[in-house]
């Protein structure tokens, strides 16, 4: 059962909810555009924490800057990145030894930027990486990226702008489309789970 914690972040007490599972291993999740009423109880949030949950991984989900009960204000995804370093620390700090990223949407573009920007994991998935939507910099380079989800209806992640980034990202990386799902997954949160479980 998840625990409702607080961390402290640049900018104040971050809200989350950690999953303990094995001490090897955890994964840090990020949620999509708050503006746009994003939080840490999205669905495709919540079948990306199911599918870690399940691999074995201890999972912290948790609300950006400005979110909820989260402080501080929205930054455009440049303060979010040190949310994002915050809440692998706090991982680091409880001994948890192997750290992996995940987000969607907006929030796997926050995850980018903050490894782009030197922020050190072990892993990383993306699910639904809005590349139509918001500009993920040229010369990104995600050495520790294994799988990108994407819906094939998908206006903001389409595949057909994903494949060509994905190659610069990380050669190595897997990319699943999901036939029939939009940006939101509605009635595709299962195959969003199977097609990301990890070991």
């Amino acid at each position: 059962m998840a625990e409702k914690i607080t961390f402290a972040s640049a900018c104040g007490n971050l809200e989350g909810l950690l999953d303990v599972g094995t001490p090897q291993k955890g994964a840090v999740i990020t949620h999509p555009h708050p503006l746009y009423g994003g939080d840490m109880f999205n669905p495709v949030v919540e079948a990306i924490e199911t599918a870690y949950r399940k691999a074995g991984f201890s999972t912290l989900r948790f609300n950006l800057r400005g979110t909820g009960n989260s402080a501080g204000t929205h930054d455009n995804g440049i303060g979010e990145r040190e949310d994002v370093a915050a809440a692998v620390a706090y991982l680091k700090s409880e001994g948890v030894e192997s750290i992996h990223l995940s987000g969607y949407s907006f929030g796997a573009w926050v995850n980018a930027m903050a490894v782009q920007n030197g922020l050190a994991v072990d892993g990383m998935t993306m699910v639904a990486p809005p590349v139509a939507f918001i500009d993920f910099a040229d010369g990104i380079r995600l050495p520790g990226l294994t799988k990108v989800v994407a819906g094939s209806q998908d206006e903001f992640a389409p595949p057909y702008l994903i494949r060509p980034l994905l190659v610069n990202w990380n050669r190595g990386a897997e990319m699943e489309i999901i036939e029939g799902a939009d940006h939101f997954y509605f009635a595709y949160l299962d195959d969003v789970t199977r097609l990301l479980l990890v070991s």
